[in-house]
């Protein structure tokens, strides 16, 4: 594999939202072609014969019946601990989504 390019470095970078410096670049492009070309060998292998792995433990179905216990601790003084408003016995946060 030929080594990756200052332009495609940059495009890598952006698409992962990272911002690197032009003092970064080269670094960067020599790291990604060896790990890109490790992921070409990689693909080389033979693994016809080998049966797919989906989960190794053999664990199945590993829930739990939910089950709601009584709280010791009251509800108003836990919600009065908030420095958030209490909307409806509800904290409400900002949101998340700017």
């Amino acid at each position: 594999m030929t080594t990756l390019s200052a332009t495609q470095v940059r495009h890598i970078a952006k698409l992962a939202r990272l911002e690197i410096g032009d003092e970064e670049v080269e670094k960067y492009a020599k790291e990604l072609t060896a790990i890109f070309t490790y992921i070409e060998q990689l693909s080389e292998v033979d693994t016809s014969k080998v049966q797919a792995t989906a989960q190794v433990t053999g664990t199945v179905n590993a829930l739990r019946e939910d089950i709601i216990h009584p709280s010791p601790i009251d509800r108003e003084a836990l919600l009065g601990t908030s420095p958030l408003p209490i909307v409806d016995d509800q904290i409400e946060t900002p949101s998340a989504h700017g």
